[in-house]
């Protein structure tokens, strides 16, 4: 198509952006295939590395876990870099259009969910609480190398990383059968401890008998992110606008590229 000045940088843009996403995309997708057919593989790499941290990610649930979401999130990029590239490279209506329609919703669908935890911020607190709650009630059970899950690991990171126990406190984890199976005489977990090294307590009774001055045990995480958040705000607020801003300018570009090709199609006819 012989195409003006901004259409060409419009098409040049798109097809920069959208092959460096379809790259990421593949890698990610690609990454997570082989962990899912190939765990061992991956597992003896890893050993490979003389790193305790990194020893809890050679659990097998963790590795599988892991690969489905890795598998998810590469699929998506792979398909919507595919359209805008194939797109703007084919120059083709129909696949710049449902790009862009794509990204469209995407967009107003943040918008919407920023919108309503804005609006009914009481409501938005409540559910939060009860989907964090929810995780641990059903998937937390012990650190130990051979029980524990993504769900497991994920929930001893932040907890380890944040000073906090629980959603609301340490009771919280009473309601995890998972964990009252596998605790033995722990009150809570190794994570909700000061610690030495990660999942280490610096006291050794800590799980056995918790207190103020050996853990975090009253302090729940839910306040504890709230209040990372909050202090962390600009640089949250910064991110998301970033982030609006690049998918409004992707969507401004694909539906501009459409419309050159419109009108260059309709003076040839």
């Amino acid at each position: 198509m012989g195409c003006d000045c901004e259409s060409c940088i419009a098409r040049s843009l798109l097809s920069v952006f959208n092959f460096v996403f379809f790259v990421l995309g593949s890698i990610v997708l690609g990454v997570g295939a082989w962990l899912a057919a190939d765990k061992s593989s991956f597992i003896a790499l890893l050993k490979m590395v003389e790193s305790d941290q990194l020893e809890h990610f050679t659990q097998p649930q963790v590795i599988e876990q892991l690969a489905y979401c890795l598998m998810a999130i590469g699929a998506v990029m792979f398909f919507l870099s595919f359209l805008g590239y194939c797109g703007a490279i084919r120059e083709s209506q129909c696949l710049l259009t449902t790009y862009g329609l794509f990204l469209l919703v995407i967009l107003i669908l943040e918008v919407t969910a920023c919108g309503l935890a804005a609006a009914y911020k009481d409501r938005a607190k409540v559910e939060t609480k009860n989907y964090l709650q929810t995780t641990i009630s059903k998937y937390y059970s012990s650190h130990d190398r051979n029980q524990s899950d993504a769900v497991t690991l994920m929930w001893n990171y932040l907890m380890s990383e944040m000073h906090c126990c629980g959603v609301d406190d340490y009771r919280d984890f009473a309601l995890s059968d998972k964990w009252n199976e596998s605790k033995g005489n722990r009150i809570i977990p190794e994570a909700c401890c000061m610690q030495t090294a990660l999942f280490e307590p610096l006291d050794r009774s800590c799980p056995y008998s918790p207190s103020d001055s050996n853990s975090y045990y009253k302090q729940g995480c839910y306040n504890a992110l709230i209040d990372w958040i909050m202090y962390n705000r600009n640089l949250v607020i910064i991110v998301a606008i970033g982030v609006g801003l690049v998918q409004l300018l992707a969507i401004f570009l694909a539906f501009c590229l459409c419309k050159s090709i419109e009108k260059y199609r309709g003076m040839r006819l």
